[in-house]
Formats: C-alpha cells, sequence, structure tokens
C-alpha cells in the first residue's frame, strides 16, 4: 500500500509522519518479507511510542490482523495510531490504578491478551474466546512462575537470548507460543521427556518459525505434558499459538508441581521411611498423593519442634507464619534460622520475616508476604516442596530399614504408571493417584468400561462411593468388581481364574492383567469401528504387525518384526523406520544409532518417542518400555499410529469428491500415503484444482499459483487421464 492511500486511510497522521513509520517498519523488516511477526511489532512499538508493553500488546489484539498473525506495513501503521489515540480502547489499557467505587475493591490491572476487565486486586481478568467469557490469571502465580521460568532456563543455549521475562507484565505468555519455552520447562521438571533434537528451533535449520512449526512444537509439549501426568483435556496447540493466557498458567503450573512432587519418591528419599505412622506399612504409606507426604514432613517437624499446632491444608493453616517460622527453625538451625518471626504481629510483617529465614537456606521462592498471607494454596504448596527437596531433615534409615525399603515389591510399577495415565486421560472421578488402591472397589473400572463401550455399564448394578468420602464396604466394592469382571467375559477379555475379590485385595498382576485388557478393547473398538467403514475384517495384532511392516519397507527401510515381542524392537530403530513410512521428514537417520548398546537403544527410543509427539500421538510408554520390548506398550504405540492412518485413509477417501475410481486412490495412497490425497483435498476446499478437472484446460502451472508435490501433480494426471500404467512406470 502506498503512502497516498495509508494516508487517506489514517488522516490523523501528516505525509511525513507516514513516510517515518514506513521507513522504521522497512528497517525493522530485515529479510524484506513484507511483514513483521507479532513479537517484534510489540517490542519496537512499545520503545518508539515509549508505552508499556502490555498496553502495546493489548493495542496490537484490537488491530484486525488476518489468520497468519503477521503484521503488515498497513498494520503496523494502524498500531501506531490506536497508540496515539486516547479512545475508549486506550483508557481500558490504563497502566496503573484508577479509583475504585466505593468499597468495590476493583483496579485497574496491566493486561495483555484478550480484552481486558477490571479485576480485584491480586486478580487479572482476561477475556476468553467470546465477549461473554472471562478468565480470571493470579496476578501473584504470573510472576512467580515467571521468575522460575527466568532461574531454571538461565543459560540455555536455545532460548537464553530471550530471558529473563519480565514478571510484571504478559511477555511470558507471549514468549510460550512457539512451544520452546513451555518444552524446556516439562525437560527441566522431568528430565529426558522430550528429545529435544525434534523441536523446531529457529536458526538450526529453520530460519524463523511458521505457524506450523509452532503448531508441531506444541504437539511435542502438550502430548509430552500428558505423558508426564498433567492433565490437558481443555487445551491444545492452537490455543498456546493464539496465547490464551489462563490455559497456558494452569498449564505451566502442572509443569512445576509435577517437577517438584516428583521428587518426593522413596527412590530418592530412601529417609521417608522416618514419616511412616504406628502399625502402617511402607505400602500403604505410598499410596498417598505426594501432598499428603508433604504435610505429613511438616507435621513430623513440628511434632519434633514440641509445637503444639498441626498442618492439614496450604492455606488457611499456613497463613499466619506460625507454622512455617517453626518448620523453618526446626530443619534449619545450622543455617542460623530462629523462631524470631513468631514476635512479629503484623501479619505481613511477619510473613516478611518467615521469607527472610527462608532466605538463609537458600528458599526464598514461590512466595511473597502478600501471597504467604493471601494462602495462596498453589504458592504455598510449591515453597514447601522446595523446601523438603532441598532441606528434608530427615534422619538416615537404617541398614535394617534400608533392606526393607529395598525389598519393596514395585511389581508392576511401570505398567501401573502408565494405565494410571491412560484412565486419567478418560476423565474419570476421582482421577487416579495411587494405581492398585484406587480400582479396590471399581466404581473407577466401571466409569471406564463405559467410557470405552458406551451403553455397556447397567448403572443399576453399580455400587456408587458414599457420598461423604468414606470408603465403601468390602461387600459392596467385590460386589462392583466382581462386575468388572463379568463385562471383561461379555468382551472377550482373558479372565481365567480370576474373581472380582482379586482385583478388592489388590491383586497386581491380576488388576493389570484386566486394565490392559481394557486398553486394548479401547484401541481395537475404534479400529473395529474403522474396519467395518472401511470393508475390512476385525483388526488382529497380526493386522497391525504387517501394517508396521509396510510402513518400515514404504519408507525405504529393511527392519521387520515377527510379533509385539521381537527382540529388534529393543534397538528403537523399527519404531523409527515406522514413523518415517508415515512422515519420512520427520526422522533424521543422522541422528538414528546403531542401537547395539543399552545407550544407543536409549537414545533411538527417546528420538522415537519425541517424534510421535510431535505428529500428535498421545504415547504413554517411556524409553525403557521400548528397551525392555514391553509388548503391551509397544502394542499401544504401534495401534496409535495404526488407527491414525485408517482414520487418514477413511476420511480422505470419504471427502475425495471428485469421482475418482477407488482403485486410483487406493494406488496414490498405497504409493504416497495421506500426504497426496491431503493435499488435493485442501486444493479442492479452496477451489484451486475445480475449473480443470473435466475440462479441456490442463495447464497446472496457470492453475496452481505455487509449487505442489509431485504425488499431487501424478494423482492429478490419474484423475484426467485415467493412466494407471504411467503412474506405475
Amino acid at each position: 500500500m502506498n503512502v497516498l492511500k495509508l494516508q487517506r486511510k489514517f488522516p490523523q497522521f501528516q505525509q511525513n509522519e507516514i513516510f517515518s513509520l514506513s521507513d522504521a517498519f522497512q528497517r525493522l523488516d530485515v529479510d524484506d518479507r513484507g511483514y513483521l511477526d507479532e513479537a517484534t511489532a510489540i517490542k519496537a512499538t512499545q520503545q518508539s511510542e515509549n508505552q508499556p508493553y502490555d498496553v502495546v500488546r493489548q493495542a496490537l489484539k484490537e488491530v484486525e490482523l488476518d489468520s497468519s498473525r503477521r503484521v503488515e506495513l498497513e498494520d503496523y501503521v494502524s498500531l501506531v495510531a490506536k497508540l496515539r489515540d486516547s479512545s475508549p480502547a486506550q483508557k481500558r489499557m490504563s497502566t496503573g490504578p484508577t479509583p475504585p467505587s466505593a468499597g468495590s475493591g476493583v483496579v485497574a490491572q496491566r493486561t495483555g491478551g484478550h480484552a481486558s476487565k477490571g479485576s480485584v486486586s491480586g486478580k487479572i481478568q482476561v477475556q476468553g474466546s467470546n465477549a461473554n467469557i472471562t478468565h480470571t490469571i493470579n496476578e501473584d502465580e504470573r510472576t512467580e512462575f515467571t521468575r522460575h521460568i527466568n532461574a531454571v532456563l538461565a543459560g540455555d543455549a536455545d532460548i537464553d537470548s530471550r530471558l529473563p521475562f519480565p514478571t510484571d507484565t504478559f511477555e511470558m505468555f507471549d514468549e510460550c507460543k512457539d512451544g520452546l519455552v513451555l518444552a524446556k520447562l516439562i525437560n527441566d521438571s522431568v528430565p529426558d521427556t522430550i528429545d529435544e533434537r525434534v523441536l523446531n528451533i529457529p536458526g538450526r535449520k529453520i530460519k524463523s518459525l511458521n505457524a506450523f512449526h509452532m503448531s508441531e512444537n506444541n504437539n511435542i509439549v502438550i502430548e509430552s505434558a500428558k505423558g508426564i501426568g498433567c492433565s490437558v483435556v481443555n487445551i491444545g496447540a492452537g490455543d498456546i499459538i493464539e496465547v490464551r493466557e489462563h490455559l497456558i498458567l494452569g498449564l505451566i503450573w502442572q509443569i512445576i508441581r509435577r517437577g517438584l512432587l516428583g521428587k518426593i519418591d522413596i527412590k530418592l528419599h530412601p529417609e521417608l521411611y522416618r514419616l511412616l505412622d504406628e502399625d502402617e506399612t511402607l505400602e500403604q504409606f505410598l499410596r498417598l498423593p505426594p501432598e499428603q507426604i508433604l504435610l505429613r514432613w511438616f507435621n513430623y517437624h513440628l511434632k519434633a519442634a514440641n509445637w503444639p499446632r498441626t498442618v492439614k491444608n496450604f492455606s488457611s493453616d499456613v497463613k499466619d507464619g506460625e507454622n512455617y517460622s517453626v518448620l523453618l527453625a526446626q530443619i534449619g538451625p545450622e543455617y542460623g534460622v530462629t523462631r524470631a518471626p513468631l514476635q512479629k504481629q503484623d501479619l505481613h510483617e511477619r510473613a516478611e520475616a518467615v521469607l527472610q529465614e527462608a532466605d538463609k537456606l537458600g528458599c526464598r521462592k514461590f512466595l511473597t508476604p502478600k501471597s504467604l498471607v493471601a494462602g495462596n494454596p498453589k504458592l504455598n504448596l510449591a515453597f514447601v516442596a522446595n523446601l523438603f527437596n532441598n532441606h528434608p531433615a530427615l534422619d538416615p534409615i537404617t541398614e535394617e530399614e534400608k533392606l526393607e525399603v529395598e525389598d519393596f515389591d514395585a511389581e508392576g510399577e511401570r505398567e501401573a504408571r502408565v494405565f494410571t495415565l491412560w484412565l486419567n486421560s478418560l476423565d474419570v472421578q476421582p482421577a487416579v493417584v495411587s494405581f492398585f488402591d484406587d480400582l479396590r472397589d471399581g466404581s473407577i473400572l466401571l466409569q471406564a468400561y463405559e467410557k470405552v463401550i458406551p451403553g455397556s455399564v447397567n448403572p443399576r448394578h453399580v455400587n456408587k462411593r458414599p457420598a461423604h468420602g468414606g470408603e465403601m464396604s468390602r461387600f459392596k466394592a467385590v460386589e462392583n468388581t466382581n462386575y468388572t469382571i463379568e463385562l471383561g467375559k461379555q468382551n472377550g477379555f482373558s479372565l481365567v481364574g480370576i474373581q472380582g475379590a482379586d482385583i478388592t485385595d489388590g491383586q497386581r498382576t491380576l488388576t493389570l492383567g484386566l486394565v490392559w485388557q481394557l486398553m486394548r478393547k479401547d484401541i481395537t473398538v475404534t479400529l473395529s469401528s474403522l474396519a467395518q467403514k472401511l470393508g475390512k475384517r476385525e483388526i488382529t495384532d497380526s493386522e497391525m504387525v504387517r501394517w508396521a511392516n509396510d510402513m518400515s519397507r514404504k519408507g525405504g527401510r529393511n527392519s521387520s518384526i515377527r510379533s509385539f515381542k521381537d527382540p529388534s524392537i529393543g534397538s528403537g530403530i523399527f519404531l523409527l523406520d515406522v514413523l518415517n513410512g508415515m512422515k519420512s521428514s520427520y526422522v533424521d537417520y543422522d541422528l538414528v544409532t546403531s542401537g547395539q548398546t543399552d545407550e544407543d537403544a536409549y537414545l533411538n527410543a527417546k528420538l522415537s518417542i519425541s517424534i510421535a509427539r510431535k505428529l500428535g500421538a498421545t504415547i504413554w510408554l517411556v524409553p525403557e518400555d521400548i528397551c525392555q520390548v514391553r509388548s503391551r506398550l509397544i502394542t499401544t504405540f504401534i495401534g496409535k499410529f495404526y488407527k491414525s492412518s485408517q482414520v487418514q485413509y477413511a476420511n480422505a477417501t470419504a471427502r475425495f469428491s471428485y469421482g475418482y475410481p477407488r482403485k486410483d486412490v487406493d494406488l496414490v495412497w498405497d504409493l504416497f500415503g495421506d500426504g497426496a490425497i491431503g493435499d488435493v483435498i485442501r486444493m479442492q476446499e479452496y477451489s484451486i484444482f475445480y475449473k480443470s478437472f473435466g475440462s479441456n484446460n490442463h495447464h497446472i502451472a496457470n492453475t496452481v499459483p505455487f509449487v505442489i508435490s509431485i504425488d499431487v501433480i501424478i494423482l492429478y494426471i490419474i484423475a484426467i487421464l485415467g493412466s494407471e500404467d504411467l503412474v506405475r512406470e
């Protein structure tokens, strides 16, 4: 758009100002692309217009950008115009508090994201997907989580140049949109979850990330978050790219929480044995959620300090600072920590004194005096978990006690972890925490049956848990678990010799066997439905093995397996070859090792899991499951992609509306996979090919104004000439 047109559209600017803005835009557009990304536009305009980050951010939200979110010259001028305009929109973006009405307690907060509203002090309201929905952001949580990210990711080779993020703006949320910050945060919380070699990183092989690259990164983030136990039912890759602040903040908290609580583990801290109550077994103790173990630890030290109070939560019981003062003095006397804060009468002064004592331990983190006194449960939980992780202050266990800890029967723990994640992905209520214990009364299993096989459970045959939260009687629990066995037999499960009482008694092998068959049923139900649509027989393990071998050959590889127990799977190469057959550009064989050593096999397995997640697959297993060829879990991995392939094929052929012979569609699918048909579908949707098909105008170059893949051209030839022989040649 030339200067004269811009001046007509923005009459508030003189011609020389338009020239000046155009020159500024061109200086920012260093690659001469004709557009800027949002981050560049915000930061440059923040400096040139001397406006706070969040004000510029909000103004840009009011500029009508297209779906690519690229800021072109006209958009840039519009942004500056909004910032210089004293419109109601600008007043709404006030950067400081405005006098509240009497008794309202409402202040205007700096906000970003979607349009903001007045907020209660310490809370920020952001508009959701439409004008009738608002979401609340806790300002203390935003600040403390941003501080945490700055601390743990400092020095990272890929994002250190972007740090630190300001703790008083929404910039951190914007920086999360490409997925890199969240991926790095996941690896900090649970190391090795993501193979960072598969991330799209600007400057590595890609100059700058587009929306597709960001979507792939965020697929990895979402699926990896699921894999470490985060609940991501309501968030997808698009929500992160669109910077839905409340969803991103919730995800960040879950990732941080997982990292903090994951260290509360008897394998890492065998001295946790000290916290067992009288007559409590180690197995009973380890069924407790980590939050309850933390409270047990807190109270253990309060009791040791002869303090009369106890804590039952991370909110009202700690907000006055007294219990914290005693805890800190008990675990850190050698650091000079004392109970001096108890002398302070003002709660905020006492809270500050408590945090100064925590600082002596190097643990002034997650809390401010304000959030401590407010009793913020998330930040208090994080504070206590960080204290435990750094200063458990428990006496070492004896050799006799060590034997008991080492002999603890951990049979099936890894499979139990996978099945726990799967059950929680079904949104069973309450969420499963202790796998074997939580399934004893059958209610979770019956919910899972109904989710996997809708209509299979008769509600009149189900005993519900007591409304007050107590335990179900053994008699009613066994009735439920007997019903789960009956349902399993009705659906062809192999349950010879298993009774409901075995599940109620927590028999590990039998419980794992039942849940595995239910999980496999979840896979086969979908596959059977697809088989019907595609006119195929019921899907078996042999069918999936055959498909996996075909995928390997399709990608030009020669690896194959005979079953999901094949020892060759342990090298990690076969699964990579399957993924390569599905999406050849996703597997960089320069990164693939021979898989001959344990270390090499682990690297291959980790790579395959991250690539699978990049493709958007929900994968529950961990690299060790592949290296040790855990056949049940390998089946779920292959089953996910078999299902995905068949769904894509069914959808593609169903939408393939130009009357190609089915054998031609199948031919192109066999030769090129979903990419070819998908490309043509997209072209159909944009009406790119519609004039050419069936007409005399077959000049592809005149019809398609961009480069398309050779497989699409071949499909085009089939459509026009019906020349299967030409394609085969």
